[in-house]
């Protein structure tokens, strides 16, 4: 891993609003017409190739190239479980990574057809969005309601971009109560990509996980985490009906809308242990949002 956090933190990896070139100080003038000086999230191009091929270009923050281009391929299945990734290019002048396998792959037919989505910046969905979801079973097992106030209570006050200037999603890769990997992009579809692309350079099992994002729980971030095996997608935003649909479909355990004692359970409740009194978790204010909120 290229990031490591402090030895009492409960991450692997950790956001680190503090890294160089993720932000830039910008100055104008608030409401009554002084001037302010905010940090800004910095955006740049990244171009991914697989074995010499263009695939896309992606607007993200530049952080874990190689995390968000390994994720982006296994997520539109152009790398298949098991495949060997010979090599990772990162140019930085350039702006581009290759990844490099043993094998053919099947990026030819997946560059056919491009479904843009809902996503944040640019997310891109290659072929039929459904493929590979047909027959798949998501693993048997347990989210407590306990983990999810303990998730949402130390995710939600980690240092991060998210706190220190907005316009950026994060999504973290958990089990049980411990956030293991925060990774932030501009848009939701990158920060999900590199948490895949983290998973399968390391080989990490998906079946006892649980996704929580800042973002909309839609039909790409249901899909994107159906096809990483993972059985439990959470976030303090809220749905949509075709991500709702398709998480009944393939029985993702889908909780959104968590805030304070409050979150709603609309696909795959019989994951969900409720162990936990909502009276004793402090309450947020409906309205309410964070520092720097996106």
């Amino acid at each position: 891993m290229s990031d490591q956090t402090e030895p009492d933190s409960p991450y692997l990896i950790a956001p680190d609003p503090a890294r160089a070139g993720l932000t830039r100080a910008v100055t104008g003038t608030d409401q009554t017409g002084a001037e302010v000086t905010i940090p800004v999230v910095e955006e740049r191009p990244l171009t991914i190739y697989l074995n010499g091929q263009e695939i896309v270009t992606a607007m993200t923050i530049g952080d874990y190239p190689e995390f968000l281009a390994v994720g982006f391929l296994r997520n539109q299945g152009m790398l298949a479980d098991g495949e060997t990734v010979t090599g990772i290019d990162f140019d930085e002048e350039l702006e581009t990574v290759v990844v490099r396998t043993a094998s053919a792959t099947t990026f030819e037919e997946k560059m056919k057809k491009k479904t843009r989505t809902s996503g944040c910046a640019v997310g891109t969905v290659f072929g039929d969005m459904m493929e590979g979801l047909e027959g798949l079973t998501l693993p048997a097992t347990e989210v407590r309601a306990s983990w999810l106030y303990a998730l949402a209570h130390k995710i939600n006050t980690t240092p991060s971009l998210y706190l220190e200037a907005g316009a950026i999603h994060g999504t973290v890769l958990c089990h049980g109560d411990r956030p293991l990997v925060y990774m932030e992009d501009v848009g939701r579809h990158n920060a999900v990509d590199k948490i895949a692309g983290w998973m399968f350079l390391n080989g990490e099992d998906a079946a006892d996980k649980i996704l929580y994002t800042t973002g909309r729980l839609t039909s790409e971030m249901v899909i994107k985490t159906a096809l990483m095996g993972i059985p439990v997608l959470a976030s303090r935003s809220g749905f949509t009906a075709w991500g709702v649909e398709i998480a009944r479909q393939v029985g993702l355990t889908c909780i959104g809308r968590m805030r304070g004692q409050r979150f709603t359970c609309l696909s795959g409740e019989d994951r969900l242990i409720r162990d936990a009194d909502p009276g004793s978790v402090p309450d947020e204010a409906r309205k309410s949002r964070r520092k720097g909120a996106a």
